[in-house]
């Protein structure tokens, strides 16, 4: 299984990016998907995730600015970030916990993406 990250880049504060990810190879099933981030010096966090059924949760810090979604079909996950600040600036994974063809679940990280917020 592989998970595939992109749209990271340069930003201005205040603008947008669109990150995605889309998972391949062994799949029976892609159950939670979530994305997380990591900063210089800092321990990785939740930004947002997103079950099968649709339940999100969104950490505070990025709450009304940045939305997650999923599109099953594609075996692929978006995050669409608004509203961008310096303190955004980190990179960002992608998270996928799979059920294989062998029926055995396990989590599934992407290889990140980074997010640069600066004028």
């Amino acid at each position: 299984v592989q998970l595939q990250a992109s749209g990271g880049g340069l930003v201005q504060p205040g603008g947008s990016l669109r990150l995605s990810c889309a998972a391949s190879g062994n799949i029976f099933e892609i159950n939670q998907m979530g994305w997380y981030r990591q900063a210089p010096g800092k321990e990785r966090e939740m930004v947002a995730t997103i079950s099968t059924g649709g339940s999100i949760s969104v950490a505070n810090s990025v709450k009304g600015r940045f939305a997650i979604s999923r599109e099953s079909s594609k075996n692929t996950m978006y995050l669409q970030m608004n509203s961008l600040k310096a303190e955004d600036s980190a990179v960002y994974y992608c998270n996928a916990l799979i059920t294989t063809r062998a029926l055995l679940m396990e989590p599934f990280w992407g290889q990140g993406t980074l997010v640069t917020v600066s004028s």
